[in-house]
């Protein structure tokens, strides 16, 4: 019973954290963006999140500081500010960066093939179809996230495996 309320009590406290990310939004732009826009985010991003989020980079494993964290709370993109994982499908994985086996809702995510580990070596796709990739970007603002994989635990199967620097965390306190 106790965990139950812990669960109810841990969900209403994400809904309001929601609700208040909501009121904090970062106005975007799409493609085609300016180099004003792009000289912002050069000066309001580190550099490392911003090689990550405009240049499809990636932080090295295990080094990114949302990769071991176990606090109840949200994960947002740090472009746009929009909710994209909660904790609770947070787990360890392993590799290295922060994995999740879902988002909180498909439409915050754009899924685009990624096959720029081959370049144009066309027999070394042939022969290793698993080198092509599957990319995760924010759906809100393109920022490049990470990728996902088949390889997840239950109940998708999937791991979402995403850049610390893609992300800023926002935790929930139990204390309320």
């Amino acid at each position: 019973m106790y965990c139950r309320n812990r669960i109810l009590r841990l969900s209403s406290d994400i809904l309001q954290l929601r609700n208040n990310i909501g009121l904090i939004r970062i106005r975007t732009m799409s493609q085609g963006e300016s180099a004003d826009y792009k000289a912002d985010l050069k000066k309001r991003l580190s550099p490392i999140q911003y090689h990550v989020t405009q240049e499809k980079g990636t932080e090295r494993a295990f080094t990114g500081k949302y990769n071991k964290t176990t606090e109840a709370g949200l994960y947002t993109c740090v472009v746009c500010n929009e909710t994209l994982f909660t904790s609770e499908t947070k787990f360890d994985s392993g590799c290295g960066w922060p994995a999740f086996n879902d988002v909180i809702d498909q439409k915050k995510v754009k899924l685009t093939t990624d096959t720029s580990n081959v370049g144009a070596n066309l027999l070394l796709l042939i022969t290793n179809p698993g080198m092509i990739r599957t990319e995760v970007q924010c759906g809100k603002c393109d920022a490049h996230l990470g990728h996902v994989f088949k390889d997840g635990p239950p109940p998708t199967g999937r791991r979402f495996c995403i850049n610390s620097a893609s992300m800023n965390f926002h935790p929930i306190n139990p204390e309320k």
